[in-house]
């Protein structure tokens, strides 16, 4: 299977409507820390949605990094035969603080922020940046934790997730119009409108782009497959994991902006499986890629649910995140928290005991 970045060997479409709401976003001022849209806004002209569809009335109001509470937890326990225990992270979006805490609390890494999980296994489903106060931060300690991870005899590895595609393609192409399929469009445009923080793009280097372009798409793992985005439009790019992830590599190294951009697009759309015929859609992706489950992020948890929450954050009604989300039949796990908004970086150990 190839491997992308610090990937060691192992072994629809509803598309997002422009109505939802998010407050401002922390440590930030200008246009960069004013997105209106939470979810992953492709212009209006450019899709269209299925008759008596109800987008999300409001969003969940943003949390301060460091809130809440912090537990910590006893180090993973070192598996003496095989493969360690199988970790997986939610969309983290900037929040270094509650990632660290996150890891700590399930005993991956210690108090000072460096693996102690031994050969415990941990995957990143994406979306390291935009909207949180510290993307590239994330970015950072993820791979530092990736080289500390491979020492100790595990791993720690990420996927593509479309906000990763979409700061690519801002730092590459920034206004170059691309084609949208109904007029024109710019990454530079799509990257603010979806939180873009300016602190992170001042301090993009080209490791940091190396290291994201060379991320998979689509992974396997004791019987889970591992993706970014609630979409089938992986079909689109294969109909192996090997094939998707190289397809992927290969429009990112071609560098067409309009070849970026559909890329892009398609990694935006969500809901497959939540809606009817979700459950079928699952196993087309399953039935192609193997596996029996399918674990993504990208959509958070209210929304999958259609739950929302009050934007002053005084509606105690509201939906609180306790954990992933088991639907579509029991085939598909929702990872994303939605720690953007009132809700919770999620860390989980797989498989499910449900």
């Amino acid at each position: 299977m190839t491997q992308g970045a610090g990937q060691g060997p192992e072994v629809e479409r509803t598309a997002v409507l422009r109505d939802f709401r998010v407050p401002a976003y922390v440590n930030e001022t200008g246009p960069y820390g004013h997105s209106t849209h939470p979810g992953d806004v492709i212009p209006a002209h450019e899709e269209t949605y299925p008759e008596g569809y109800t987008p999300t009335e409001q969003d969940l109001p943003v949390i301060n990094p460091g809130e809440g509470p912090q537990a910590a937890a006893d180090p993973v326990s070192r598996e003496v035969d095989g493969p360690g225990p199988l970790f997986v992270v939610g969309d983290v979006h900037g929040y270094l603080d509650e990632l660290l805490a996150a890891l700590q609390e399930k005993g991956l890494v210690d108090a000072a922020g460096e693996w102690c999980a031994g050969t415990a296994r941990l995957w990143f489903l994406g979306d390291f940046t935009d909207r949180g106060p510290d993307g590239i931060g994330v970015i950072d300690l993820v791979m530092r934790l990736s080289a500390e991870a491979a020492a100790a005899g595990g791993y720690c590895k990420a996927l593509m997730g479309n906000h990763e595609l979409l700061l690519i393609g801002a730092k590459r192409f920034g206004d170059t119009p691309v084609n949208s399929g109904a007029g024109t469009a710019t990454f530079q445009a799509a990257w603010l409108l979806n939180g873009g923080q300016k602190t992170d793009m001042d301090r993009l280097q080209d490791h940091h782009l190396q290291w994201m372009s060379r991320l998979d798409a689509v992974e396997q793992v004791d019987g889970h497959l591992l993706v970014h985005s609630d979409t089938t439009a992986y079909l689109d790019y294969g109909d192996s994991i090997e094939a998707v992830n190289d397809t992927v590599r290969e429009t990112l190294t071609r560098n067409d902006a309009d070849e970026v951009w559909d890329l892009f697009r398609k990694f935006t759309k969500r809901f497959s499986f939540r809606d009817e015929g979700g459950a079928d859609h699952v196993r087309s992706l399953l039935d192609t890629y193997g596996g029996a489950r399918i674990v993504h992020g990208h959509s958070p948890i209210p929304y999958l649910l259609g739950e929302v929450g009050s934007e002053d954050g005084e509606d105690e009604s509201g939906p609180v995140v306790e954990g992933p989300h088991v639907y579509a039949d029991g085939l598909a796990i929702g990872m994303d928290g939605g720690v953007t908004m009132a809700g919770k970086l999620l860390v989980q150990q797989l498989p499910l005991d449900i």
